[in-house]
């Protein structure tokens, strides 16, 4: 095994009689390539609902048609002929050709089938990765320097001399020195970067805008880089790169500035609701049952406001304990539910607009769940009082999980079992229920219904309502529907 054999050879070893050699340009790519990875994969933890394997199944596989895109690309516009007459030509990457905009091309119109594939929503992960991309075009280039490639037309040695002088050596080319432009795109890629994911990002308006914001930079410095080159791949008289560089720019503008939104399809999140105290007004109902548990088997005095706070959210198999000790659960189940059947049908009722909007949200192909604390029969059975059963599409009750809110066992449940799109709007009226929204990575919706928790909810919140028909308009945003939209 030998490291640094010759100026473009990282490693080189032998197996028996064969010989292989591991180049820098590959070191550098694939460099470049795991650096954007890392970032890519720390912003989809963040995001919460991305399943960190589902990103690492998805880097991988795109990188490996990425890497076949780039070298179709290369051969095809490069010299078709010479390639497709002799096709074992095409596979022998070793002996270079690859082109980035193929890689990309190709690399793009796969994720999108695999993204769309596993119900993800494919511009929130573009603008993800697509700006990280830069990074690992800033860091491939140097392979170009390498490989000697990427340069302009002779320049004078005066030319290197200052800042630039490090270049010195490897641009001297067969007895010339040429203008270093992968030096010029690799400093404008990562400026790019750090632009995107340090400035425009915190202004993100809508959805797509980072993605594209990559789309109309890269094609701007690619166009007039490939300009300059000496080196480039053509289709009939125009630069390849520069004619894909055109085209990423002007689908970056269009899209940057809105022009798909009406050609494509709006997007549409699955929407979570919880029940109590968010469609339907059960607190009568609920006051009664503990009110008949406090007079049984403690004292009715000890029923105060304090607890009445309290036990509006929490599950039954939570509270019972705290102020019933040695009381069995099923025991009191059975009396809690009793008083609250008895008073349910007279106390209970829809929350204003709430029929309106299940409807609305219905007949617009909205997917919509409930996730309680109830149990799925005792939501069921309420809502068919009401006749909203038909506008709900799932429900996780209390028996349907192991950790109920603010765990968001409930709502990856429901995503994974029914395939929906994963992007979440929850909607809820108490901080169990916005904590279960952010755990999950859902953009959360607090319904405010109770004065002494304004506050603290629209805190917990990414929007706060006070009344349900306000949510018809949230769902029409062009937003990212998670946690950290602002």
């Amino acid at each position: 095994m030998h490291f640094f054999p010759d100026p473009q050879t990282f490693i080189s070893f032998t197996i028996g009689s064969l010989t292989f050699d591991i180049r820098w340009y590959a070191v550098l790519i694939m460099t470049g390539a795991l650096l954007a990875y890392y970032v890519s994969r720390k912003d989809v933890i963040k995001a919460r609902y991305i399943d960190p394997e589902f990103f690492d199944s998805l880097f991988v596989y795109t990188l490996w048609v990425g890497i076949v895109g780039a070298r179709i690309w290369y051969c095809v516009f490069f010299n078709f002929k010479y390639y497709f007459s002799d096709p074992i030509q095409i596979i022998r990457v070793w002996d270079g050709g690859l082109a980035i905009q193929g890689g990309i091309v190709f690399g793009a119109i796969f994720a999108y089938w695999y993204i769309k594939k596993n119900h993800y929503p494919f511009m929130k992960l573009m603008d993800i990765v697509l700006p990280n991309v830069l990074i690992g075009q800033g860091i491939g280039r140097w392979g170009n320097f390498i490989n000697k490639e990427c340069h302009g037309g002779e320049i004078s040695e005066e030319f290197f001399n200052g800042v630039l002088s490090f270049l010195k050596q490897g641009m001297y080319i067969n007895g010339h020195y040429y203008e270093p432009l992968f030096f010029y795109e690799s400093v404008l890629c990562l400026l790019g970067w750090a632009l995107i994911h340090f400035v425009l990002k915190k202004y993100q308006n809508k959805r797509g805008d980072l993605a594209y914001a990559y789309l109309m930079w890269y094609g701007v410095i690619r166009f007039f880089i490939e300009g300059r080159r000496t080196d480039s791949l053509y289709l009939g008289n125009f630069k390849m790169a520069q004619l894909t560089s055109i085209a990423f720019l002007i689908v970056g503008l269009l899209g940057y500035f809105g022009a798909f939104q009406k050609l494509l399809m709006k997007y549409k999140p699955t929407i979570f609701f919880d029940f109590d105290g968010t469609l339907v007004d059960t607190r009568e109902s609920i006051f009664e049952g503990y009110r008949a548990l406090f007079r049984k088997y403690s004292s009715e005095d000890k029923f105060t406001d304090e607890i009445k706070d309290e036990v509006i959210g929490p599950a039954l198999k939570d509270l019972f304990p705290k102020y019933f000790p040695g009381v069995d659960y099923d025991t009191l189940y059975k009396d809690y539910h009793a008083r609250q059947v008895e008073v349910a049908k007279i106390s209970n009722h829809p929350l204003p607009n709430c029929e309106t909007v299940l409807k609305s949200l219905h007949e617009q192909g909205y997917k919509i769940a409930i996730i309680s604390t109830r149990t799925k029969e005792g939501i069921t059975s309420i809502l068919n009082d009401f006749n909203l059963q038909g506008y709900i599409d799932d429900i996780c009750g209390l028996r349907d999980v192991e950790k109920l809110k603010p765990d968001p066992e409930g709502i990856f449940k429901l995503v994974n079992r029914n395939k929906w799109n994963r992007e979440v709007i929850m909607v809820g009226d108490s901080l169990m229920d916005m904590g279960c929204g952010y755990n999950y990575g859902a953009y959360q919706v607090a319904f405010l219904n109770d004065e002494q928790r304004y506050d603290d909810m629209k805190a917990a919140s990414n929007v706060a309502i006070t009344d349900l028909s306000e949510l018809l308009e949230i769902v029409k945003k062009d937003v990212a529907f998670t946690y950290d939209e602002k």
